[in-house]
């Protein structure tokens, strides 16, 4: 009886996802394995990798010590965890660091207070419209802000292919570029690559630390390189995030203690103008009485 052969496959290079192994050409497209993911997760590098995998990746480089992390790199340690996927990319609803859990959203950004490990996370919440806003570097002269929505537009629509339709705006007030991509999961198609994956890549690229392979990001406006000192992602679910007192800032703590003690000095004015009032109002009744006794008398 005749063995039967393996099909061989030829190798190839995933241009938009550099956390990968094992590359492999499949009726002409790049299929890898994610990094971290033991093989289980297959990547189409025709397309964006899904945050919820890249993050993964990024967490077994850190651990392994592989990863060359970039001079202007920061680490945020409520942002990059080693997060639970589901078998299509998209986070679990529930993530857990050892008997800490919380709930995120789609972009796999926190929205409760974290927990022991018996929270319960009913849904993986979408994300429908994420801002990123960026702070270029000081200029003698604004950019051409034309110029500035044409790149970026283009960009975005280009290198991490997302519809046009989904880039709800692009504003500069110089020196702050804010770009708004609006995806409800109604408009959104099979074929749609996700906000949130787009929005992952785009501040990669931004902080110099581009998920493409051998493909860095030149931000450049009528010819002229810009450079940013602050680029910040904020996210915005189709439910609101359950965020008790005790986990928000202390600045957004200060200023609601500041109000209170405004709301309850008025209070405590108009309670005390209204008794003097009332007093006034008293005295002037029991002189009339008196007046009214003595032409009685």
């Amino acid at each position: 009886m005749r063995a039967h052969s393996r099909p061989s496959f030829s190798e190839c290079i995933c241009k938009t996802n550099k956390r990968v192994t094992n590359c492999r050409l499949l009726e002409g497209v790049c299929w890898c394995d994610s990094v971290g993911s033991g093989g289980s997760a297959n990547v189409n590098c025709d397309t964006l990798t899904s945050k919820c995998l890249l993050m993964k990746a990024e967490m077994t480089g850190s651990k392994s010590g592989r990863r060359e992390k970039p001079k202007d790199a920061f680490e945020d340690t409520d942002g990059l965890y080693d997060p639970e996927c589901e078998s299509t990319g998209v986070f679990k609803a529930k993530q857990c660091n050892g008997s800490t859990c919380w709930c995120v959203n789609t972009a796999g950004v926190r929205r409760t207070d974290k927990h022991d490990a018996d929270l319960k996370c009913s849904q993986l919440v979408r994300t429908t419209w994420i801002i990123i806003e960026m702070k270029h570097a000081e200029r003698n002269t604004p950019l051409n802000t034309e110029s500035l929505k044409k790149f970026f537009k283009e960009t975005i629509t280009n290198r991490y292919m997302l519809d046009g339709r989904y880039i709800s705006s692009v504003l500069y007030e110089e020196p702050y570029i804010t770009i708004d991509l609006k995806q409800n999961s109604s408009e959104k198609s099979s074929g749609d690559v996700d906000i949130a994956d787009v929005a992952y890549y785009f501040e990669k690229d931004v902080k110099g630390d581009s998920i493409f392979h051998n493909n860095r990001l030149n931000v450049s406006i009528d010819n002229e390189i810009l450079h940013f000192e602050k680029t910040v992602v904020y996210y915005v679910d189709e439910i609101a995030p359950e965020f008790s007192m005790k986990s928000l800032t202390p600045g957004l703590i200060a200023v609601i203690v500041v109000v209170i003690v405004a709301i309850v000095a008025a209070i405590v004015v108009l309670v005390f103008t209204r008794r003097r009032k009332g007093k006034y109002v008293k005295a002037e009744v029991k002189e009339m009485n008196e007046m009214h006794r003595g032409l009685n008398a």
